[in-house]
């Protein structure tokens, strides 16, 4: 026979489990570096990503740390280039529009490596011709250099000698696709469609 003295002790004992098997998963979750909106693991083992110290095109001092917890879409580029840069963003905003609302849980990112003309003004400005929800990153000229080391970009600058200041920047052309944690899962080379951009990153969706 259940009595009220026996069933008490009972029912707090399966309180406390239900507590405790609830902190294993959240403790779980934060060691897997993932929560619910992001399914697939980058591999650790492979070395394009990191923290990074930037600011963000509304002069907001940001690292990979703000943003955790959603997939990254991650291009390096710059305000004047002519039609490489303009060209990628485009297809990706284009990706990120057939995502639908599947959209909100990956953040594009922009970082420049022409932090000598990007500033915070200019990469507000430039950030607003593509997609809303894009953010654009500049720094100093060392914190660029940091980023770009991280994610294996290579650039370089290119002016003339009649007109020094009218210079271009040679750089690499990857849109990364990066983990929850930041950690590299794929990328796309230069000339990816929006639609296939918008098909792999769908397979992660």
């Amino acid at each position: 026979m259940v009595t009220a003295s026996s069933f008490v002790p009972a029912f707090r004992r399966r309180l406390a489990m239900a507590a405790l098997l609830a902190g294993l998963a959240l403790l779980a979750v934060g060691l897997s570096g993932c929560d619910s909106s992001c399914r697939v693991q980058g591999d650790p083992s492979v070395p394009i990503g990191g923290d990074f110290a930037l600011v963000d095109h509304t002069g907001k001092q940001v690292s990979q740390a703000d943003f955790t917890g959603a997939y990254q879409l991650v291009y390096f580029g710059f305000t004047y280039c002519p039609d490489i840069c303009p060209t990628e963003l485009q297809e990706m905003s284009a990706a990120l529009d057939l995502l639908g609302r599947d959209a909100a849980k990956i953040k594009p990112i922009l970082i420049t490596i022409d932090p000598e003309r990007d500033d915070v003004e200019a990469m507000a400005t430039y950030v607003s011709h593509f997609h809303p929800s894009l953010i654009g990153l500049t720094g100093t000229p060392e914190q660029i250099a940091a980023a770009a080391g991280a994610y294996r970009v290579f650039y370089t600058k290119e002016a003339s000698p009649d007109a020094p200041e009218d210079y271009l920047m040679n750089h690499s052309s990857y849109v990364y696709v990066m983990d929850c944690q930041g950690r590299y899962i794929r990328h796309f080379s230069m000339g990816a469609t929006a639609d296939e951009i918008a098909k792999g990153l769908k397979a992660l969706l």
